[in-house]
């Protein structure tokens, strides 16, 4: 794959609006309150586009897990989904065999970042949960905010075997310029090689309507430095980038700043490293 080749979004929701069904999406999201669905990616994409997408679960419930993958089986651009499991479910075994006849689930996420327990992800039986996944070949995408990166050190170190991701970088607080402990907490989780980092999410946590790309650099200067190329990849964290920028100007941020880095890198920025992690 070139640069200019076949490209993965690492990273992207679909939902079908409802309000009761997604409460997170709150006043000052009106952009959100409506349908998202595979045409409106596609529609979304600059030139050149990126064909192929990681549906990533937007709330925690396996029926929104089966119609991500009835989704997935009806369009080939939907390369794998990412759902929900309650891991922490006695019945959690049962739930991922029912879901692994699917070809295309690929991965596991909890909104973790909503707990307010900053140490969820210890927890006796959430681990026991994802102690399960190995076993199924799935991997977990960490969804948390700065403050809960310790329990990830932690979870990342307990299960070395186990393929994970972060997501959006971990949020860092970018509108407030807050660098650390964040960076120090990314150099802990990075040295862990079962752990990559999505390049995503990055533009919602600055100032919605005046960022600027330079805000950025100090906070890729530490991911890219801390995972290095290999266990980097593009995600647009569509339709909520919306909130923030458009499509093509949230993923041209991360390619700009790529190019100039390490254009040797784009192959695996740009698809190569998502399609390793998520499809083996």
């Amino acid at each position: 794959m070139s640069a200019a080749g076949h490209r993965i979004d690492s990273h992207q929701h679909f939902w079908k609006y409802d309000a009761l069904e997604y409460p997170w999406i709150g006043q000052n999201m009106a952009k959100l309150k409506r349908d998202f669905l595979p045409a409106d990616w596609l529609s979304a994409q600059g030139n050149p586009p990126f064909q192929s997408s990681i549906a990533i679960q937007a709330r925690q419930s396996l029926r929104e897990t089966q119609w991500l993958l009835e989704l997935a089986n009806e369009n080939d651009s939907i390369l794998a989904v990412v759902g929900w499991v309650d891991l922490r479910s006695p019945d959690v075994e049962r739930d991922l065999e029912c879901l692994r006849c699917h070809t295309k689930f690929a991965g596991v996420r909890h909104v973790v970042q909503e707990e307010p327990d900053d140490r969820f992800m210890l927890q006796p039986d959430f681990l026991r949960g994802i102690a399960l996944l190995e076993s199924f070949d799935l991997t977990y995408d960490i969804l948390i905010y700065p403050n809960q990166l310790p329990a990830a050190i932690e979870l990342a170190r307990q299960f070395p075997n186990q393929p994970f991701v972060l997501d959006h970088i971990a949020k860092p607080a970018i509108k407030r310029n807050q660098f650390e402990p964040w960076a120090k907490l990314i150099c802990e989780l990075a040295s862990c090689p079962n752990v990559y980092c999505k390049l995503s999410g990055m533009v919602t946590e600055a100032d919605w309507g005046s960022w600027n790309p330079s805000q950025f650099k100090p906070y890729l200067d530490c991911v890219w430095q801390a995972f290095g190329p290999e266990r980097l990849m593009i995600g647009s964290d569509w339709p909520v980038c919306l909130l923030a920028g458009s499509y093509s100007n949230v993923m041209q941020l991360v390619i700009d700043d790529a190019r100039a880095r390490n254009p040797t890198a784009l192959d695996g920025l740009l698809g190569g490293n998502a399609k390793r992690f998520y499809l083996g």
